[in-house]
């Protein structure tokens, strides 16, 4: 095995959860719907985290118990899931999901600057630098001057949306606070926690028991809290593990270009000749930001 094989495996990985979050967006559009977002948000880690929980009890492993670990949970239930969730789920009431996906694409922005001017908690090169420019820009260019014909016309759910996108950042830095643990084991626990937050929540604000949810809301509900929160979260801390917070929330980047070949495959959508400029700015700036910095000798022997 070459040492050239782990990171491409991570990076297959990354493009896997920018897959699957660049879906969630539709998936909150259509489950919004007929849904109210605290109820939506709710349940979504509620099954999401029951659905962990089920796997942890499966491969014969336990969560943490002791309160210090609990407590990091809840920090980050409140930072990567509670707070970022809703605030999307609110705004795609009014904006479309495609603005949503383009105004959180800053999240690895808000990372960058957090990582070098605040926290500084892992290496901040110029390559990193050329990546968050080289990813923002590529957005511009596949996005348009025409995707953007909406901005002022519901500029509070845009402002939430961008405030997730911080929210996000925050909690990709904070996660660093789990390492050494199974991937698993924070995306399980702080799902769990978001789910016991926003219950009671729901319960009081929504009367839940009174809803007529439709069948494309539900379905749309139990899509993302499968694949685009469960699996997504376990692939999410695993790369935090190997890639880094700047690195990890690159993905950010990855998830309009998903978007385009979603358009091309299923709405007969053509790229103009500058979102093909800009696909290729996101991947020279999400490479630039993920790819180790220099060669490290390999290892000989057992």
């Amino acid at each position: 095995m070459t040492s050239q094989n782990p990171i491409a495996r991570e990076l297959l990985f990354l493009a896997l959860l920018s897959t699957l979050w660049a879906a969630s967006y539709t998936f909150i559009k259509i489950g919004v719907e007929t849904i109210p977002p605290i109820t939506f948000i709710a349940s979504r880690t509620l099954i999401a985290g029951l659905l962990l929980y089920a796997v942890i009890r499966l491969r014969g492993l336990r969560l943490p118990t002791d309160l210090a670990t609990w407590r990091l949970f809840f920090i980050q239930a409140c930072i990567n899931s509670v707070l970022p969730f809703t605030l999307i789920a609110w705004a795609e009431q009014s904006i479309d999901a495609g603005l949503a996906v383009i105004l959180n694409a800053t999240t690895p922005i808000f990372t960058f600057l957090l990582t070098a001017l605040v926290i500084r908690h892992e290496p901040v090169s110029g390559r990193k630098l050329f990546g968050t420019i080289a990813g923002m820009t590529g957005v511009c260019l596949i996005i348009g001057v025409g995707a953007l014909s909406g901005a002022g016309e519901a500029i509070w759910s845009q402002l939430a949306v961008l405030t997730a996108a911080f929210s996000y950042a925050c909690a990709a830095i904070f996660s660093k606070n789990f390492k050494g643990l199974d991937p698993i084991m924070p995306a399980a626990g702080s799902l769990i926690c978001g789910a016991v937050f926003l219950l009671p929540v729901s319960l009081i604000v929504d009367r839940p028991w009174t809803l007529s949810p439709s069948a494309a809301s539900l379905t749309a509900l139990l899509c993302l809290s499968v694949f685009s929160t469960a699996l997504a979260f376990m692939i999410y801390f695993r790369l935090m593990q190997t890639l880094g917070s700047v690195g990890t929330t690159s993905q950010a980047y990855l998830r309009v270009p998903v978007g385009v070949a979603i358009g091309m495959a299923f709405l007969g959508e053509m790229p103009t000749p500058a979102m093909w400029v800009g696909l290729v700015c996101v991947i020279a700036g999400v490479l630039a930001m993920t790819l180790p910095s220099r060669r490290r000798p390999v290892a000989q022997g057992g």
